[in-house]
């Protein structure tokens, strides 16, 4: 079990087509702990902390998103995990 943690920042069409509460879901289905937040140029902010297999599973489908969604790119970097439980959006 080797914990991890990671900051995505996603770019294209994210704000307004519910990509952080469909980012919400998956994570959470993936036993991730973080949060999805709208930057104020467009993109969104996703920390998400867990399960190396499970990072990698939700950076996957980050490319995809909502179904209203067109990312056009996804930066990742490391990060500190979050001081909290649960994935949070706002």
């Amino acid at each position: 079990m080797t914990q991890t943690a990671a900051r995505f920042i996603v770019a294209g069409r994210v704000q307004g087509v519910a990509f952080r509460a469909f980012t919400r879901q998956r994570a959470a289905a993936l036993g991730l702990c973080g949060h999805a937040r709208n930057l104020r140029d467009g993109r969104v902010e996703v920390l998400a902390a867990g399960e190396l297999a499970a990072i990698e599973a939700l950076a996957d489908w980050l490319w995809i998103g909502s179904p209203h969604a067109r990312v056009e790119s996804v930066q990742r970097e490391p990060a500190p995990a979050p001081e909290w439980a649960g994935f949070e959006i706002g």
